[in-house]
């Protein structure tokens, strides 16, 4: 039986990006652009009126803009979001979409009315058509007994450092991830998250605010030391050296044939490489098998590796196929990460 395609809504406030992007989207024979709407408040009728299964979604716009859309939809039933937006001028905005519970986020190459928006096309398709198999993230965390991670630790005698991967639904993910450490980690984080460019600033910015523990954007030569999280900057590879005992971070090359940036197989491996037994690797939602080999470098060197639960992922891509290798030593659902991180130290 043949498949229906996929009903999408494109919401902007500018009449030429609606033009380009139904257009673009309607291409594909998978899809099937149901309407446009012009600021938040025709998005949210329309949505109502439509069903949409996707809701591409500009996020500065007059009367709602798309923060105040994804704060009105219904919990239950609600369409999956992918924000195309400009990282130049909306990234603090595009962070707290994905952390309220967009599944994506595609670049706008320019914030102009001009054909250069055509640009996007392969990746807003492909992102779409990911969405729509994906399952809708919560936004505001469940509560935590505040009994379930420690609140004081002992510096453990294997784990040297914790190594994190993600994908779609990643934003959200981290943000409980992090925000559960607790004060003192004894040991640093270092995350791969697959996101544009632009936006890993105020991503650390936003979750070092609400955290226990530091978190920023990697730098090159940043020095890791326990108690601090570090995640790659958006559309660059990044990679753990060591130099006697002193671990660090640096931005590096990949092969032509890695497909993500940055990649957490090439995060997880050096690691590996570097530290052998005394990593950690958790991979957490997303799509696609990146961190699949990183993982069993980790696992090669005797270290160990975890994986988000099918229960709470928006995608169950990457933590599925570590599984099925027989790689991760155990999982849990997202808001039980943390713990389950600590007991494995």
């Amino acid at each position: 039986m043949k498949t229906p395609p996929v009903r999408v809504l494109v919401v902007d406030d500018s009449a030429f990006v609606r033009k380009v992007l139904r257009q673009v989207l309607s291409a594909s024979p998978s899809i099937e652009v149901v309407d446009t709407a012009m600021d938040g408040l025709d998005a949210l009728e329309k949505i109502a009126r439509c069903k949409p299964d996707v809701v591409t979604l500009d996020l500065v716009m007059p009367n709602l803009d798309g923060i105040g859309v994804l704060g009105s939809l219904p919990r239950d039933g609600a369409p999956r979001v992918v924000v195309v937006s400009n990282a130049e001028a909306d990234s603090e905005l595009g962070v707290r979409a994905l952390q309220q519970g967009a599944v994506d986020i595609v670049e706008k190459p320019t914030s102009l009315a001009t054909d250069r928006l055509f640009e996007l096309s392969d990746e807003l398709v492909r992102k779409v058509l990911a969405a729509a198999v994906a399952r809708r993230p919560v936004a505001e965390p469940r509560p935590r007994p505040s009994s379930v991670v420690p609140a004081a630790l002992p510096v453990p005698a294997r784990t040297r450092l914790v190594v994190v991967g993600a994908s779609t639904g990643g934003p959200q993910a981290l943000t409980r991830l992090l925000t559960a450490l607790p004060r003192g980690f004894p040991v640093p984080v270092v995350v791969a998250l697959h996101i544009p460019a632009g936006y890993t600033e105020s991503l650390a910015r936003r979750l070092d605010e609400a955290s226990a523990v530091s978190i920023v954007e990697a730098s090159e030569d940043l020095e890791l030391r326990p108690g601090l999280a570090v995640i790659a900057r958006g559309g660059r590879h990044l990679e753990v050296k060591r130099h006697l005992e002193r671990a660090s971070v640096r931005f590096a090359q990949a092969s032509s044939t890695s497909l993500y940036c940055p990649s957490v197989d090439l995060l997880f491996a050096s690691a590996a490489a570097e530290l052998g037994s005394g990593v950690l690797g958790v991979v957490l939602t997303g799509m696609g098998d990146d961190g699949l080999e990183g993982s069993r470098a980790i696992h090669k060197a005797g270290g160990r590796v975890l994986a988000e639960a099918e229960s709470s992922c928006v995608v169950y891509g990457m933590p599925r196929r570590v599984q099925e290798a027989g790689l991760a030593a155990a999982e849990a659902p997202i808001d039980e990460m943390a713990a389950l991180i600590v007991r494995h130290l």
